[in-house]
């Protein structure tokens, strides 16, 4: 770092990002992203470059995009926000409800979530998940402070059913409670019909995971139209024109698609359920996820030396060496014929005796 840097800003951990690895070909299961391209309606929205107007500033009121999200989700287009991926618009939640005061999650989660509580001076009290992992709603109850859950949760993959958040928010009525779908379309239970009832409630959802669009950066928030006012200041005030026009017309010809990645959608449960039942079969433990990627343990084979073992096969997959949950691996679903290959690696490795 420089000598400039700021003193507070001097201990900042960024976020690790999983490998994007390029020095061989590889079996890519380590970043959630989707094995499955775009709908086919993308790639001729991006074509269309006469349209896209691409010698002037996209529309800084994102006009279009949320109109779109706002017609498939049942809502108004003043409860839709966009930013360039989920990440900004869950860092800017820490920014505008926690700066200078405290917020609450789960101590296993998504790990950006203590990146934004440094980064915007934030206390992040951490509330323990239970011994299988899962969140205990009662442990959120009446906590006086923003609450940020994600929804399916990562990386367990375990989630909580719309009673579950209804009794959350029913306990917190004068808090904003931030729930993180980005994983929800693989099995979870949507908050978002809940946003008649609860001005306090927050949705935030990204087009990277059931939409395939990780390249392209775009992300949601839904919310009562006072409290995307919010989003929409603190947007402002760094950069109104954060989503070029090639990712808003991709992100609407996405919406409008919603056939094609139903289809994928299944597929990807399809698989998850096979692999989930192989793994238990070779002896290992797996959470019951909902997201597009399982959380496996194996009895015998420490996870680090397993996930080291894999990517020197040409298989990567993701590991957290943090208590409690560095004997996992987080394995993406990826298409059937990717996960056989990621077996075949497996079941050679944890034959042998030295690893």
């Amino acid at each position: 770092m420089s000598r400039y840097l700021i003193s507070r800003l001097q201990t900042l951990e960024p976020y690790t990002p999983g490998e994007q690895l390029n020095d061989r070909s590889y079996v890519k299961l380590n970043t959630n992203e989707s094995p499955f391209p775009p709908a086919p309606g993308v790639a001729a929205a991006l074509a269309d470059t006469a349209s896209l107007r691409l010698e002037r500033y996209p529309d800084p009121g994102q006009h279009a995009l949320r109109a779109e999200l706002a017609r498939a989700y049942g809502l108004t287009p003043d409860m839709v926000c966009c930013a360039n991926g989920s990440d900004d618009l869950l860092g800017w939640s820490f920014l505008l409800y926690g700066s200078g005061g405290k917020m609450y999650c789960p101590d296993i989660t998504y790990s950006f979530y203590r990146v934004f509580a440094q980064l915007f001076s934030v206390e992040l009290c951490e509330i323990p998940l239970e011994e299988d992992f899962s969140i205990c709603p009662e442990r959120y109850f009446g906590l006086g402070a923003p609450i940020v859950i994600a929804n399916p949760n990562a990386p367990t993959g375990l989630a909580l059913s719309r009673a579950d958040i209804r009794r959350i928010l029913d306990a917190n009525p004068a808090v904003p409670v931030i729930i993180d779908e980005a994983y929800v379309d693989f099995g979870g239970e949507s908050a978002v019909p809940l946003l008649a009832e609860y001005p306090n409630l927050i949705v935030i959802g990204t087009f990277s995971k059931s939409r395939s669009l990780a390249g392209l950066r775009c992300g949601f928030v839904f919310a009562n139209p006072e409290v995307i006012s919010d989003y929409d200041r603190v947007r402002c005030s760094f950069n109104p024109y954060n989503l070029s026009s090639q990712t808003m017309a991709a992100a609407i010809a996405a919406v409008r698609d919603a056939p094609y990645y139903a289809r994928c959608i299944r597929e990807i449960i399809r698989v998850r359920a096979l692999a989930a039942q192989r793994f238990r079969d070779l002896g290992c433990v797996c959470t019951d996820s909902k997201a597009n990627f399982l959380f496996v343990s194996h009895p015998h084979f420490p996870a680090c030396d397993l996930y080291r073992a894999l990517k020197a096969d040409g298989v990567l997959v993701r590991y957290f060496p943090a208590p409690r949950i560095d004997r996992y691996l987080r394995v993406s679903i990826g298409t059937a014929e990717q996960m056989e290959r990621l077996f075949d690696s497996f079941i050679n490795i944890t034959k042998e005796t030295n690893l």
